[in-house]
């Protein structure tokens, strides 16, 4: 079905980061370099869980969703920003702007769910170790992750079809470099405050409830790992978890800078150049956080690349 609204709007402008044409070049060959770094590295992992029998676990099973996860939430915006800059041209379509924002909704929120999901796995598996395979079996694995894409596409159509029913005028000029769901809606004519609440109820939702999981999980770990008398069994314990932690304070912490300082400025261009930290960087540092920090992928991909030689 075709996309349109009541207005007429066929087309918004992005206006990216900089309007200076010097810096154009920069821009292209800087995120161009970052893309293909996060799809490159994300593509080894998934590569190295699926190649490597002793990574069908459940730890690796959810690392796999989550690199799959940040492939397409890092080409969701990216590949258009480096067309756009590249034909020297702004426009993106109302269809197009709203199936960006569509599956940039939906990724963002399958990426919390799954590092939820990853908590609770190291959770079962440092507090009741001798019940992990019980709990954690594939059945359960699947139900976790078959849920998470669930509860994200459901939110991610609910907000799509919101915005479906607003109406533009004439300022359809985007300050960012992609169709950022706030940002799209604070240009309708129309009111907003249904939409406004569903963004806030959804952020709480799938922002706040998956964080106050991994806090609750993290909490009953690190007593887990104080009653262990050994040095040597807390560092083996803490450094199951130290990707993941890693991965979860980059995640969340990007954001909320990014949230807090754009609601302390309303500056949408400073939000826009904040926003490549949570949507451009994090994805590309989480896949050098999981694959220079672990033995067991880098042994998978070594073994994997001696044997095809």
């Amino acid at each position: 079905m075709e996309l349109e609204n009541d207005t007429g709007i066929s087309e918004f402008l992005l206006l990216g980061l900089s309007e200076e044409p010097e810096l154009q070049p920069f821009l292209f060959e800087l995120f161009l370099s970052m893309y293909l770094v996060t799809v490159l590295e994300n593509l080894l992992i998934i590569l190295a869980t699926i190649s490597d029998s002793h990574l069908h676990t459940p730890m690796y099973f959810f690392l796999s969703n989550l690199s799959f996860a940040d492939i397409c939430f890092i080409s969701t915006t990216v590949p258009k920003m480096l067309i756009n800059i590249q034909t020297q041209s702004r426009v993106i379509t109302y269809a197009g702007c709203i199936t960006q924002m569509c599956f940039f909704v939906l990724f963002g929120g399958l990426d919390s769910l799954l590092l939820a999901a990853m908590a609770y796995d190291r959770f079962v598996a440092i507090c009741h170790p001798l019940h992990y395979t019980v709990i954690m079996n594939p059945r359960l694995c699947g139900l976790l992750v078959l849920a998470s894409w669930m509860i994200a596409a459901l939110n991610s159509l609910s907000q799509s079809l919101m915005v479906l029913w607003l109406s533009f005028c004439t300022d359809l000029e985007i300050p960012h470099f992609f169709c950022e769901l706030n940002e799209v809606i604070h240009l309708a004519c129309s009111d907003t405050f249904l939409n406004d609440m569903g963004m806030y109820f959804a952020a709480g939702l799938l922002g706040g409830g998956p964080l106050a999981g991994i806090l609750y999980s993290y909490s009953k770990i690190v007593s887990s790992i104080r009653a262990i008398s050994s040095v040597r069994g807390k560092y083996k314990a803490f450094s199951t978890c130290a990707s993941h932690l890693s991965v979860v304070s980059l995640f969340y912490g990007m954001s909320l800078g990014v949230y807090f300082s754009s609601a302390a400025t309303h500056n949408s261009h400073s939000s826009a150049e904040g926003s490549v930290m949570y949507t451009v960087v994090t994805q590309m540092l989480n896949t050098f956080i999981y694959s220079l920090r672990n033995k067991d992928i880098k042994g998978a991909l070594t073994q994997f690349f001696r044997g095809k030689q």
